[in-house]
C-alpha cells in the first residue's frame, strides 16, 4: 500500500488509554505527529480534488471537570499528542469528534485544532444537551441538579459533546439542530414506558448529546448533508430500560427524519450519517430494531469498514463480525459502536477502522488515545 493511495497505515493495541502525563511518551507521539503531518501535507490536497475523506471518532477528549480538557491540551499530554498524531496520519477532510467537552468560547476545540499539522479552517460545535440542567428530577431519586438530572448525563454543562471539523465550508446558516426536540414527541417512540413522572416527561429531550443536519459546500457547489449524533449507552439503568429505550429512539430519529415523518423536511441527497450510536448490531445490550433498519434500509449504505486489529482482538463468545468492531472493551467485549453511513447515491472508494494488529505504526498512539477507534471512509466527489 503506497503513499499515493492516501490510505492510512492503521494501528491498534489492546491496552486501554493511559500514561496521559508521561512526558517521554508525549514526546514520542509528537515525533509520530510530525511525520504524519508531512504525509498529510503531501497527500491531503491532491486527493481533495477527487475524493472526500470523512471520519468519526470518540477520541477520549472528555474530562471530569470544566476546563480540564483545555489544560491537558495546552500541556500537550501524551493522550492529546496521541490524538493529534492519529488525526494527522489519517488526515480526514471532515472529522466528527464525539465525547469532546464543550466550553462557551470554544477554547478547547480551538486549542486542539492548533495541535494538528494542518488545522481545520471550519469548526462547528454548538452547546450539547449533556450536562444541560433540566430543572426536573429526571431520575426520580428526590434530588435535583445531579448529573442524571441533566438533559444528557453530564457532571457539568457540555461534558462529552460533539465537534465538527472540516476543510470544506460549513453552511452554518442552513444547519439544523434537533437537540431541543422532546422525547415524547418522536413518532412511535418508547418514552412512555421509561417510567418518567409527568413533570419529567414534559421536559425530557430526546437527544442525550445532539442531533445535527450540517450542510457542507463541496467544490462543485452542491451541498453534502452531514447527519451527526451521539447516543446514550443502553446500560446503566433499571428494569424500565430507560437508557435502552432512549438509545433506540435516538437512532430511530434518523429513520423518521429521512422518511419525512417529522415537521422538518428531510434533506435532499447526498447525506452521510455519522457518529457514535453506542449500539452493536449483534453483541452487547440494546434494542436493535432501529439500527437494523438504518443499516439495511433503502436510504443509506453500510460500507462495513473493518480492521485486522479488531478481528484479532475478538472475544470467544463474539456473535457479530469482529472485524467491524470500533471500540475496545473488556466487560461486554469489543463492539461496533461508531458508524459512517453514506446515502446510496454516493460512491465509496475505501473505508477502514484505525485498529491495526499489534506492533503496527501508531499502535501505541491508538491505545493511549481512546477505547474507541477512528472510523473513516473515502467518497468520490461529484
Amino acid at each position: 500500500m503506497g503513499l499515493p493511495s492516501r490510505k492510512p497505515v492503521h494501528a491498534r493495541h489492546r491496552a486501554g488509554a493511559g500514561g496521559a502525563n508521561d512526558r517521554k511518551q508525549a514526546s514520542r507521539f509528537r515525533g509520530e505527529r510530525l511525520l504524519a503531518g508531512l504525509i498529510a501535507a503531501f497527500l491531503a490536497l491532491p486527493a481533495a480534488a477527487e475524493s472526500l475523506r470523512v471520519a468519526t471518532w470518540d477520541a477520549g477528549l472528555s474530562r471530569r471537570g470544566p476546563g480540564l480538557l483545555l489544560k491537558d491540551i495546552r500541556n500537550d499530554t501524551a493522550q492529546v499528542a496521541a490524538v493529534s498524531s492519529i488525526v494527522d496520519a489519517i488526515a480526514p477532510d471532515v472529522l466528527l469528534l464525539t465525547g469532546i467537552d464543550w466550553d462557551y468560547d470554544g477554547q478547547a476545540l480551538a486549542a486542539l485544532n492548533e495541535t494538528f499539522a494542518q488545522p481545520y479552517p471550519h469548526l462547528f460545535a454548538p452547546r450539547p444537551n449533556s450536562g444541560w440542567p433540566s430543572g426536573a428530577d429526571l431520575d426520580g431519586n428526590g434530588k435535583l441538579g445531579e448529573a442524571r438530572d441533566a438533559q444528557g448525563y453530564g457532571r457539568f454543562p457540555g461534558q462529552g459533546g460533539l465537534a465538527l471539523l472540516s476543510r470544506y465550508p460549513i453552511e452554518v446558516d442552513r444547519a439544523r439542530e434537533f437537540s431541543a426536540m422532546l422525547w415524547k414527541d418522536l413518532p412511535d417512540g418508547q418514552s412512555a414506558g421509561a417510567d418518567f413522572s409527568p413533570e419529567a416527561l414534559a421536559v425530557q429531550r430526546l437527544s442525550s448529546t445532539a442531533h445535527w443536519d450540517v450542510p457542507l459546500q463541496l467544490p462543485s457547489g452542491e451541498p453534502l448533508h452531514l447527519l451527526a449524533f451521539a447516543a446514550t449507552p443502553p446500560v446503566f439503568d433499571g428494569p424500565e430500560d430507560r437508557n435502552g429505550r432512549r438509545n433506540r429512539d435516538e437512532i430511530a430519529f434518523w429513520l423518521r427524519y429521512l422518511d419525512g415523518e417529522l415537521d422538518a423536511l428531510p434533506p435532499e441527497a447526498p447525506v452521510i450519517l455519522l457518529g457514535d450510536a453506542n449500539l452493536d448490531p449483534k453483541d452487547g445490550e440494546g434494542r436493535r430494531d432501529a439500527l437494523d433498519l438504518l443499516l439495511n434500509g433503502p436510504n443509506l449504505q453500510d460500507p462495513q469498514p473493518r480492521s485486522d486489529g479488531a478481528r484479532l482482538a475478538a472475544d470467544p463468545m463474539h456473535e457479530g463480525d469482529p472485524g467491524l468492531d470500533t471500540a475496545d472493551y473488556d466487560g461486554p467485549g469489543n463492539l461496533r459502536l461508531d458508524y459512517v453511513l453514506p446515502s446510496t447515491d454516493l460512491q465509496v472508494e475505501a473505508a477502514g477502522v484505525v485498529w491495526p494488529k499489534p506492533g503496527a505504526p501508531l499502535a501505541e498512539a491508538a491505545a493511549a488515545a481512546s477505547r474507541h477507534k477512528m472510523v473513516w471512509l473515502d467518497i468520490a466527489l461529484p
